[in-house]
């Protein structure tokens, strides 16, 4: 057990290094959301499983507070209206969840985070192509090499790891110095 413990607190530690020594995509991405919700635009988030939960994480950091006090950031993570969700599923099947919800709530003008640690998940796949459609902002944050999604997103955080959970964890850092980032923003404006 301690042998698994030490490695997977080495391979984080590789992973943040890593980030730390490129923080250029972070800051791009921040400073395109910033832009979006200075001009008015919201922020739509989705991802499944533990990605799910990042979304909805994101979401709360932005509509909240992440650490200032500042007025709301419009946010919305696609993941967490389950009436909507198990309809959209049951109707047009898992892979246009995210799709429908971007094309009811999305706007030119607004931007997407599309989280995906595969970068081939199909329903986010089909979100990113229809914010595209829409004329809205996309942004992935995704695994290592990206894969299909990365085409379809104007700006990517691919995370510098291969394993899935350390790949979750550079997202949320990522995330949390993005949310950070913004909301200095939205504080100054």
């Amino acid at each position: 057990m301690p042998d698994k413990i030490s490695l997977a607190i080495e391979q984080h530690l590789k992973a943040a290094q890593a980030l730390a020594a490129d923080p250029a995509a972070v800051k791009k991405i921040a400073d395109a959301l910033a832009k979006t919700v200075l001009s008015g635009g919201k922020i739509l988030v989705c991802g499944n499983g533990g990605s799910a939960c990042d979304s909805q994480h994101i979401a709360g950091e932005l509509v909240g507070r992440f650490k200032k006090e500042r007025r709301a950031i419009g946010a919305v993570a696609l993941t967490a209206d389950t009436s909507v969700l198990t309809c959209l599923g049951n109707d047009y099947g898992f892979d246009r969840v995210f799709e429908r919800q971007v094309e009811a709530l999305g706007r030119k003008g607004d931007a997407l985070i599309a989280i995906s640690t595969s970068g081939a998940s199909a329903n986010v796949l089909k979100a990113a192509k229809k914010a595209r459609e829409l004329g809205m902002l996309t942004v992935g944050f995704l695994g290592q090499n990206g894969g299909p999604l990365l085409d379809s997103c104007d700006l990517a955080f691919l995370a510098p790891a291969v394993d899935t959970p350390r790949i979750q964890e550079m997202h949320i850092l990522a995330a949390h110095m993005i949310c950070e980032l913004v909301e200095d923003a939205v504080a100054a404006s």
